[in-house]
């Protein structure tokens, strides 16, 4: 139930200045540097707002948002807009007036939503939840509309991120996948990174070198350079034969009769699409442009047609060693923080691989 701000010492070490006790556990924070407003989510559904003071030394209770019914899950602070945005367990995205602490609007998604992005120039607004789905909400003074819905992960989104100059949206996922829309260039383009052996728990951007921060519940730092051309990874095509050998899958009762052969198990080449056999898929690579940094399953054909400049990988790893659940950037310093199950704080240099 504690918030604590932690302070460089001459020693170089960090010690808490403050440890302040909240009457609920706290499920989220945000805060902004230039006006030091602190707000704190918590498990009651009601957000904190604290002012630090100037020394980091002291923080003052300035309002209390009775925002949801049951736990925040999120919270963003926008300065130029003075609303305070967040989603909770109870299905709802909210937004309050942060000078008058009036609630403004609010619109319940379809699963419990856990993350959370807007953009200041058009007024949308990002909640991703755990159907897989992301609503786009067009915000005005007191009224939200529904602008779109999309759908790419097998599991819940857990992290969003938000490009606002290329105007490109990254999420994560439970399924351990991140996906790019591109959104700003209208063409509806969905580029799909596998970088992760778990959930992905957090995402940050850096716009000046174009590098996509992801961290995950397998505790891996994945940076990944989005300068590059890359390409949409193509849709799994139906058949009820090998598109290869003509073999007939499982399923084809009447081609396994005709040709008195034993159907086989239908697998997918994840470069070209087609629906192949085992035989005709045994090679593995990776394939970094479409993604998979990781080697997959491609046809024969396509194993033979990838060159040693397009297996070049496009992502770097490394290991945090704790279970990531929360990740925070600072694009200035090019300092990583990361904080685990295992209750440690982490602060990482990512200037050697984020320049």
């Amino acid at each position: 139930r504690t918030v604590r701000v932690w302070l460089k010492r001459d020693s170089g070490q960090y010690w808490p200045s403050i440890y302040h006790a909240m009457p609920s556990p706290c499920s989220c924070m945000s805060f902004n540097p230039e006006t030091r407003r602190l707000s704190i989510g918590l498990d009651n559904g009601t957000i904190s707002e604290f002012i630090l003071s100037e020394d980091y030394n002291k923080m003052t209770l300035v309002k209390n948002y009775q925002a949801h019914q049951s736990r925040v899950i999120m919270i963003l602070f926008v300065l130029e807009m003075e609303w305070v945005l967040s989603t909770g367990q109870d299905k709802h995205f909210t937004w309050h007036c942060s000078e008058s602490g009036q609630r403004l609007g609010g619109y319940r998604t379809s699963a419990g939503a856990c993350g959370l992005q807007f953009d200041v120039e058009t007024r949308h607004v990002f909640v991703g939840d755990h159907s897989g789905q992301v609503t786009i909400l067009k915000l005005e003074q007191e009224s939200c509309s529904l602008v779109t819905t999309f759908k790419g992960h097998t599991g819940g989104v857990t992290a969003l991120c938000w490009d606002p100059i290329q105007r490109v949206l990254f999420s994560g996922s439970s399924d351990h996948s991140i996906i790019m829309w591109d959104i700003g260039g209208r063409k509806g383009t969905a580029i799909e990174l596998q970088g992760h052996n778990d959930k992905v728990q957090s995402l940050s951007y850096a716009h000046h070198t174009r590098q996509l921060i992801s961290c995950g519940a397998d505790g891996g730092i994945v940076v990944w350079n989005m300068d590059v051309e890359r390409q949409e990874t193509p849709e799994w095509l139906d058949s009820d034969s090998c598109q290869k050998c003509d073999q007939p899958f499982f399923w084809n009762f009447k081609q396994m009769w005709d040709c008195k052969k034993i159907g086989l198990r239908q697998h997918h080449c994840r470069k070209c699409g087609k629906a192949v056999c085992g035989k005709c898929s045994s090679k593995r690579s990776s394939i970094p442009l479409m993604g998979f940094e990781f080697e997959v399953r491609v046809c024969d054909s396509c194993h033979e047609s990838i060159t040693d400049e397009e297996r070049a990988p496009t992502a770097t790893f490394h290991d945090s060693k704790h279970n990531i659940v929360h990740v925070h950037f600072d694009a200035t310093r090019g300092w990583l923080l990361t904080s685990g199950t295992d209750k440690v704080i982490k602060l990482w240099d990512m200037t050697p691989v984020v320049s």
